[in-house]
């Protein structure tokens, strides 16, 4: 059975992982025959109020809270390596673009997570596909743009499009329910909740760009 990393930034749309998306990342997964493994990094986030939609200064852990959409079946991603993994996938979310990398503090001059951007860096050299949903793929361009150039899509946001080519990656605009194949690069990416107006839309596209991402796999 094929396996796929999964990397999940926490739990919840403003500080975490997108739940929608992560939830809908591990049912396809599941449905294309293939076993998700999860990882998330063992750090800190600022806590939102979901509520309110504003932070309250408190802290979280990462890993803890995306433990919550694992089930408890997640390790930390410092534990992860490419020769154990077949495919990997990032969800959406703020998180993803805040804990996972700083692009939504820092755009196309942040840097990622140190041991996410080893594992992607990783998966990228052992030519193993990759796959980004929703917010995700600024991180596939902050690790990856001035090496591999890749494209990539987070739908048809100008500006983030923009902060996207500034890395030397290639934003291709791209309709919710669809996505982007970098064949060179064996890399996929999806709208999702950038464009969706709901649960269903987003369904739609990650659930190809899932099966896409398995059909890579070589």
């Amino acid at each position: 059975m094929k396996k796929i990393g999964v990397v999940l930034a926490g739990c919840g749309v403003r500080d975490g992982s997108e739940i929608h998306e992560a939830v809908l990342t591990l049912l396809a997964i599941d449905r294309n025959g293939a076993k998700a493994v999860c990882f998330a990094p063992d750090i800190e986030l600022n806590e939102v109020n979901h509520v309110k939609m504003e932070e309250t200064g408190a802290k979280r852990n990462v890993l803890v809270e995306s433990a919550r959409i694992a089930r408890g079946e997640i390790s930390d991603v410092a534990k992860a390596s490419a020769a154990e993994l077949d495919a990997l996938v990032i969800p959406g979310g703020f998180g993803a673009a805040k804990n996972l990398c700083n692009f939504a503090m820092q755009g196309p001059n942040g840097s990622v997570n140190p041991e996410v951007l080893r594992l992607v860096r990783e998966m990228a050299k052992a030519r193993k596909p990759i796959c980004a949903i929703c917010i995700a793929p600024t991180l596939l361009a902050l690790a990856l743009g001035k090496d591999l150039a890749p494209q990539l899509t987070i739908g048809n946001d100008q500006g983030t499009a923009e902060a996207i080519n500034a890395t030397g990656s290639k934003h291709v605009d791209c309709p919710v329910s669809e996505f982007v194949v970098d064949k060179e690069n064996l890399i996929v990416t999806t709208p999702a909740y950038m464009l969706a107006g709901h649960i269903a839309e987003a369904a739609d596209g990650i659930e190809k760009a899932v099966r896409a991402t398995i059909d890579l796999i070589k």
